[in-house]
């Protein structure tokens, strides 16, 4: 009987100090219990914010004791959106010599301000895991804006600068695209007014060289006229 009491208050307990050993960050996560394990979920870093290195947090109690071996048996889904990603988790503890054993992370870099969902999936310790934890007001804190913070300048966030340049970049190919095209028409046209000179200049020149031989003729007729007359 008291050992059916003191498990579940062991349990809380160890939960407890996780949350402790973490705080402040670990105060906004999101605790959740399925059968004798506990997890703690949120990002490693808060408050998170858009363009800066980050990770997936959980901190993980089984039966009343930190999980230490994971290994490879639970992974996380980040979803953002449409968008997901498949992310590996690694201990951020060595038992004896640095960090809080249960403790352990996936690194990313969120983009984009807004709500995050973590998907877990896998066993630990045999236990099959299926569970997702959604930032928001009631569970950890969703990716903020950074120009809330910057000071004296907002400047635009790589997120930003990569939308304008998307927003930018088609037009920009397609006022490319246009001036070659009039550049193209520029250089026919040249060409045909070079072709209509270099006709004109051949025309001239039959007419010059027609007009010497009439003359010449001319000439020749004079000549002969005279000597006809003498």
């Amino acid at each position: 009987m008291i050992g059916r009491i003191v498990r579940p208050l062991a349990a809380a307990g160890i939960t407890l100090a996780a949350l402790v050993a973490f705080a402040p960050a670990a105060l906004a996560h999101e605790g959740r219990s399925q059968g004798d394990l506990e997890m703690v979920v949120g990002f490693g870093t808060e408050p998170a914010y858009a363009g800066q290195p980050n990770s997936v947090q959980i901190v993980l109690v089984h039966d009343g004791e930190p999980v230490v071996d994971l290994g490879d048996t639970l992974g996380v889904e980040v979803a953002f959106g449409d968008a997901t990603m498949e992310l590996e988790l690694e201990p951020n503890f060595s038992v004896g010599e640095f960090g809080e054993p249960g403790d352990y992370r996936a690194w990313f870099i969120p983009t984009r301000a807004g709500e995050y969902t973590f998907h877990f999936t896998g066993t630990v310790d045999g236990e099959d895991v299926d569970q997702s934890f959604t930032s928001g007001p009631d569970t950890f804190g969703d990716v903020g804006d950074p120009a809330e913070l910057m000071f004296p300048v907002q400047d635009p966030s790589t997120g930003e600068i990569a939308e304008r340049l998307e927003r930018e970049v088609p037009r920009m190919t397609a006022a490319v695209e246009e001036a070659g095209a009039q550049a193209d028409l520029a250089a026919e046209e040249a060409a045909a007014a070079a072709d209509d000179a270099s006709s004109a200049n051949t025309m001239a020149l039959i007419g010059i060289v027609v007009g010497a031989l009439g003359l010449i003729v001319a000439i020749v007729a004079i000549v002969l006229s005279r000597r006809r007359t003498a």
